[in-house]
């Protein structure tokens, strides 16, 4: 092989965006020595001694940029970080704020709810009693609107009947102007056109006058004689009533018109009978002086008879008695 040859040339590498002056000043590197082998490799670039120091110089500059940049970077990601951190932790505080605010009112809301729930429980309890409530009333206006129909059927039949009962009225009131008419005669008939001269007495004929009483001393013969009660009746019907002794004078008097009848005493009712255990008279007074009776005490089923020899006796009321009535006499 014969000697390898050195062959030296100058290199220039240019940047596109610098001008010809800076080129040559700053980023002008020579290659003084090129080496070119004949073995048939690649041509091998040797730079020399200051072409290095400037390319390490730039390399340097370049990852101080580059570190620059990253730090840069890095600070603004930092800030951004720290900006989102407290924003987000602000955030989580105005959540928790509001969900403390929110459990407060979900609680206040339950409350609520349960209170609501059991208004209208109570509600629903209320309504079903006033349900029956009105039921019940309503039973109530139905039977009150029937009652009041029947009310007014009544009402109309009790004004028939008022009608009925004032025309009746009327009629009685006439019958009674009429009947006192016919008394008025019968009365001047009996006391005045019967009696001797036409003159007014105070007892009608066939009755005993005796202060302002009349008296009526019935003593038919034993087979005519009647009942206590039968006796009664018959005074009755001659608007009079057996007699009641208010008095010692009438007691006497009476006695003395207790006639013997054929012969014998058989005594005459008086209006004195034993009620409810006691001697009343037939007005409803009691006996005051029980020393006018002689049966003491009393019973019930007795009644009395005036006796002229023996006073007033106790008898059954059975028996069979004359009698005697006794009225008010005429006022003249």
């Amino acid at each position: 092989m014969a000697e390898e040859e050195l062959h030296y040339a100058s290199i220039v590498f240019k940047n596109k965006n610098s001008s010809r002056s800076e080129v040559k000043k700053e980023e002008e590197t020579v290659y003084d020595q090129v080496k070119v082998r004949n073995d048939g490799q690649t041509a091998e670039l040797v730079p020399d001694k200051k072409a290095d120091g400037r390319s390490f110089q730039y390399q340097h500059l370049a990852c101080l940029g580059t570190f620059c940049v990253i730090l840069l970077l890095g600070i603004i990601a930092f800030v951004i970080y720290s900006n989102k951190v407290t924003n987000l932790t602000a955030g989580n505080q105005n959540l928790q704020l509001k969900n403390q605010q929110l459990e407060a009112l979900n609680d206040n809301l339950t409350d609520i709810n349960t209170n609501l729930t059991t208004e209208n429980e109570n509600l629903k309890r209320d309504n079903r009693n006033l349900t029956q409530a009105y039921i019940v009333l309503d039973n109530k206006v139905t039977n009150l609107t029937a009652g009041n129909q029947n009310l007014q059927i009544q009402n109309q039949q009790l004004e028939t009947d008022k009608k009925n009962l004032t025309a009746q009225l009327q009629n009685m009131e006439k019958a009674e102007m009429a009947l006192n008419i016919s008394r008025a005669q019968w009365t001047y008939d009996q006391y005045c056109r019967i009696n001797t001269g036409g003159m007014c007495q105070g007892c009608q004929n066939g009755w005993l006058p005796s202060g302002s009483n009349c008296y009526a001393v019935n003593n038919p013969p034993p087979v005519n004689q009647t009942s206590w009660e039968a006796a009664r009746e018959d005074c009755r019907g001659k608007i009079s009533d057996l007699v009641v002794v208010v008095n010692g004078n009438e007691k006497d008097y009476v006695r003395e018109k207790s006639w013997h009848i054929d012969g014998v005493n058989p005594g005459y009712w008086l209006g004195l009978r034993v009620k409810d255990g006691k001697w009343k008279w037939v007005d409803g007074s009691n006996l005051t002086d029980l020393s006018w009776i002689q049966q003491l005490p009393a019973t019930e089923g007795q009644c009395a008879i005036s006796v002229p020899s023996n006073g007033w006796k106790s008898v059954s009321c059975n028996e069979k008695k004359g009698w005697m009535c006794k009225k008010k006499g005429l006022t003249l």
